[in-house]
């Protein structure tokens, strides 16, 4: 079904793990939009979706290189394994950078979605009256997903598992930014910043024989979380992608086209010049959830100020966004023309 991949391709799929990692970290920008300009979204579905009854029942009968073929594994394997170490590496680069240099960060991912909305839309010829209403709804729902105000920090176990179905929607729909809704929904920092780190930590002790946080209720609770939240997200990730892979087959050219307005509409979302609010309590001093974290209100965005030169650099910052996306246009239509020649 899939061609054969050469060495450069296998290391190529790996660096995109990472940075569909890493996209779904950051608030505002979908591991969809990754995939999708990437040239790989299609196969990233219909792979997901040969995750099914057929497959288990393989697994069961101990055909394992049935299974394996069966759902592209060597995709799939490659593409999770960049995921899973962008998560304990680039991510970690991506908070560091977020506390130090957070303008760069968002002018860099803004010049990314400006890139994406190009790359869907400069060879979509297929507007007509359904498609147009299609993306002018994509468009008025990313709007208005922009502006929604955040819910407080809920740790319940269901709600946990429902965040992790949900939160994962970044990875399956391209503009919808799975670490956004996390924000709305009030959970972002428990579980996409204390929970990896506490896993990283609690990595880190195993490794040097330390196994002291087997005593350490808070630690063993928010590792449950976080077990929860990955059950939640691969529960969303294989039954998202069978509706997916449905609606792309039967309604490729509308589901492009509420795609493209969707992203457009969340280009609030990453807004480079903006100051975070902070929700206040009677005496006008931030409210603090249960991990001493300030209560995000929203977002206030403003124009930026071109006297100052930071702002030019944040411009420098999204024209290398846009570069980005351009190249890997370029890299996708290299490897198109080399499987084409090879046969």
């Amino acid at each position: 079904m899939y061609n054969p991949r050469t060495f450069t391709d296998k290391f190529f799929l790996v660096i995109k793990g990472l940075c569909m990692g890493a996209a779904n970290k950051v608030p505002g920008v979908s591991g969809g939009i990754v995939a999708f300009v990437g040239g790989f979204y299609e196969e990233f579905i219909y792979s997901l979706q040969k995750i099914n009854a057929k497959a288990f029942k393989l697994l069961l009968n101990g055909r394992f290189k049935s299974f394996y073929r069966y759902t592209n594994g060597t995709f799939l394997t490659l593409l999770i394994f960049g995921m899973l170490v962008s998560y304990f590496s680039i991510s970690q680069l991506l908070d560091y950078f977020l506390v130090k240099k957070e303008l760069f960060v968002w002018s860099s991912f803004f010049g990314m979605i400006l890139g994406s909305i190009y790359y869907i839309g400069k060879d979509f010829e297929h507007w007509n009256q359904k498609t147009v209403i299609a993306g002018i709804i994509g468009l008025i729902v990313g709007i208005s997903i922009s502006f929604l105000n955040p819910a407080k920090e809920n740790d319940n176990l269901i709600f946990i598992f429902i965040c992790g179905i949900i939160s994962v929607s970044g990875m399956t729909l391209p503009g919808l930014s799975g670490s956004f809704i996390l924000i709305l929904l009030g959970n972002y920092v428990l579980l996409l910043v204390d929970s990896v780190n506490a896993l990283y930590e609690t990595f880190g002790e195993m490794l040097r024989g330390d196994f002291s946080f087997i005593q350490d209720q808070a630690r063993l609770h928010i590792l449950k979380i976080l077990a929860i939240f990955t059950l939640g997200s691969a529960t969303g990730l294989v039954s998202l992608s069978h509706l997916l892979s449905y609606v792309l087959k039967h309604y490729k050219h509308i589901t492009t086209a509420v795609i493209i307005g969707f992203i457009t509409g969340s280009l609030g979302v990453v807004w480079p010049w903006k100051k975070t609010l902070y929700k206040l309590d009677g005496s006008g001093t931030p409210l603090i959830d249960s991990n001493g974290k300030a209560v995000i209100a929203n977002y206030e965005r403003y124009f930026p100020d071109f006297t100052n030169s930071e702002n030019w650099w944040a411009l420098f910052f999204v024209a290398v966004g846009i570069v980005v996306l351009l190249g890997l246009d370029w890299y996708g239509k290299r490897r198109k023309e080399s499987v084409v020649s090879s046969q």
